[in-house]
């Protein structure tokens, strides 16, 4: 398979890191930009939510599009080697040290062009390049940017085997960024809610920190200034959830973060990947507090009854269909295609 390019400058141009490669797509006239209308005939509503999402959170592993709208993995490979061809997505599988990597899904030109037409926009008006998925594929964040997602597609799907739980909303790093960015700028902003309580319906607006250890204890102490003085200026108050790789890591923030928490009044609670798992919906999640037990997101929405959802998130005259928040599950699709 060819390599794919590295990009001229910006994200990824410095850096050697992990090479990627990307199929080949077999010659199939027809099928290209000149038709758009006539590729939007044969999408689906998920293959649009898919696009959408992707434009949103930039990459995602077909593990991870399994869980959130498909039934099996055969299902996920057959329509998104189908997309592929059509160049809805881009796609790349990073080189890592032993066994192989998952497909890597990016937006590609066709769904780039769909999304647009859909929202009345230029397609260059969108942010998509035709250098994107090189620039995401050796970006020095895609680790990170891979474990945020993988985290939240997991709280995201929790609505598909339990009715009633999951993400009401998930926003990523740079929308985020869009709207709050003169203030804070958080990894994910998200709505986790439980209405399968007897005592009634619970939600947690959050953002989430998803410290990888790269940065230094008092990197991550200074950001809590920033969330404090988010409170102040808007009147919202979302917890803050802090994720990070391993119960030792999560142990050093606590002990570095739980004054600060204390002294600017922030709903902070810490968990790492040690506890969470597959299930970071689950009792993994400690509040900095004194003696503070681990307990489950809806266990925060209840210990916290106060916190309100972030300003900012109600759509303006600048909004457009593509910078208002995606769905975190697919529509009604009917039988899988």
């Amino acid at each position: 398979m060819p390599a794919l390019p590295r990009p001229a400058h910006g994200p990824g141009s410095r850096y050697t890191a992990r090479a990627a490669t990307t199929r080949t797509r077999p010659p199939t006239p027809g099928r290209g930009m000149a038709d758009i209308v006539a590729l939007t005939r044969r999408l689906t509503p998920r293959d649009r939510w898919l696009a959408a999402l992707l434009h949103e959170h930039r990459v995602l592993t077909a593990p991870q599009i399994t869980r959130l709208a498909y039934d099996s993995t055969r299902s996920t490979q057959r329509r998104l080697r189908t997309l592929h061809q059509y160049t809805v997505l881009d796609s790349f599988r990073p080189l890592v040290q032993t066994g192989s990597a998952p497909e890597h899904y990016t937006l590609g030109p066709a769904g780039a062009a769909v999304l647009a037409a859909i929202a009345g926009l230029d397609p260059a008006t969108i942010g998509w390049r035709p250098t994107s998925t090189g620039r995401i594929a050796y970006s020095p964040t895609l680790g990170h940017d891979l474990g945020v997602n993988d985290l939240l597609t997991h709280l995201a799907a929790r609505a598909r085997h339990t009715l009633g739980t999951g993400l009401a909303l998930w926003i990523s790093e740079h929308s985020a960024a869009r709207r709050w960015g003169d203030i804070v700028r958080p990894d994910a902003y998200a709505h986790w809610q439980d209405t399968t309580q007897a005592r009634g319906e619970y939600r947690l607006p959050f953002f989430l920190e998803y410290d990888t250890g790269s940065q230094t204890l008092a990197r991550v102490e200074a950001k809590l200034a920033g969330y404090a003085a988010f409170t102040t200026a808007t009147g919202s108050s979302p917890a803050l959830l802090v994720h990070t790789r391993t119960a030792s890591r999560d142990l050093a923030l606590r002990r570095r973060l739980a004054a600060a928490a204390r002294e600017l009044n922030l709903a902070v609670a810490t968990s790492s990947a040690d506890f969470t798992t597959n299930t970071p919906w689950g009792a993994w999640w400690a509040p900095l507090e004194p003696a503070a037990r681990r307990t489950t997101l809806t266990g925060l929405a209840a210990h916290w009854p106060h916190l309100t959802p972030a300003a900012g998130l109600d759509p303006t005259d600048a909004d457009t269909p593509l910078t208002l928040p995606v769905p975190p599950l697919p529509p009604p699709n009917g039988p899988e295609s």
